[in-house]
């Protein structure tokens, strides 16, 4: 029988070196977790709260996701002024790990919502109801947001994706040390990414720059200001309340104006309001608007594909 040296046999009995772990990411909308998939790769797959055809705003976390939640070592969120329903569960759940709200961080490009965008009719506005809320979903009610102040829909505008992608980064690196090159790394090549995307956009959008056209919801004052398009009229100036009449009234002045060249239904809300205001008035109704992409197929090519998504759908009807 061969005797080990003590040498070997200490190398035997001594703890292999430990490996680190990538962090358990979670993030609120399909964008950030598009940019997150991004800068994370091959390494993980962060998990996202709001479901396929979720309303961004107004959505319901379901137990199982409390609890992902909670586990979570990095939480990227655009924060409250979008999305108040996960405000509120880190405020009940106080998960361990750290919590970045993108809208919050000094590099990111703010806005306000442009002057009007809010209905002084409030009184006459009917709660809307979100279909297909589950059974186990936790919460009481629907956030009202009467759109005025801070535009908190900030990834539509591509700088500021650009930007994110290197706060994720470092956020992930500083979690992670070992991997933090190839954080860096990936988030380098999906901004230079971005950057194409940009710039092919921006000369697909310049032949409509100035074709008039009306939104569901107040959603793309960055995607407008960025690519220098015409401000829309937005048919409902709050994600969960009917419009008002005189609101109605005014818009379908509008529309009979021949000012107005095409008007756009949302993927995540009924198009029926929409296409009763058009009707007789002679404007085109153009294809669904997906601003928070929960329409596409989740993971890291959504983010150009919600905004390749929206330039077609734009140029798809201005264009005619």
């Amino acid at each position: 029988m061969h005797k080990l040296s003590s040498f070997a046999l200490l190398s035997l009995l001594a703890p292999l070196p430990a490996f680190a772990e990538v962090p358990q990411v979670v993030t609120d909308l399909p964008a950030v977790q598009s940019l997150a998939a991004q800068v994370m790769g091959d390494l993980g797959s962060p998990a996202v709260l709001l479901e396929q055809g979720g309303n961004a705003h107004t959505y319901q976390l379901k137990p199982s996701q409390l609890r992902a939640l909670e586990g979570a070592d990095l939480v990227f969120w655009v924060g409250p002024e979008m999305t108040p329903w996960l405000d509120r569960a880190l405020d009940a759940t106080a998960p361990k790990g750290v919590q970045i709200a993108l809208l919050a961080d000094p590099g990111t490009h703010r806005q306000d919502f442009p002057a009007g965008a809010h209905d002084d009719d409030d009184d006459d506005h009917a709660a809307e109801t979100e279909a297909g809320d589950h059974d186990d979903h936790e919460g009481e009610g629907e956030e009202h947001h009467h759109h005025s102040g801070l535009d908190p829909h900030a990834w539509l505008d591509p700088a500021n994706a650009e930007h994110w992608l290197g706060v994720i980064a470092e956020a992930l690196a500083k979690q992670d040390p070992e991997h933090a090159e190839t954080y860096r790394a990936n988030a380098t090549a999906a901004a230079a990414s971005i950057a194409d995307l940009d710039a092919k956009l921006t000369a697909e959008l310049a032949p409509v720059k100035d074709r008039r056209f009306v939104v569901f919801h107040a959603a793309y004052g960055y995607f407008v200001d960025h690519y220098g398009l015409m401000a829309p009229e937005a048919l409902a100036l709050g994600d969960a309340t009917d419009p008002g009449a005189a609101h109605i009234a005014e818009l379908r002045a509008e529309l009979k104006s021949d000012k107005i060249v095409c008007a756009f239904p949302e993927a995540q809300h009924d198009p029926k309001q929409l296409t009763l205001l058009l009707d007789g008035t002679g404007v085109k109704l153009g294809g669904a608007l997906d601003p928070s992409g929960s329409a596409l197929p989740y993971g890291p090519g959504l983010y150009a594909a919600l905004m390749q998504g929206l330039a077609d759908t734009l140029t798809g009807c201005l264009a005619k």
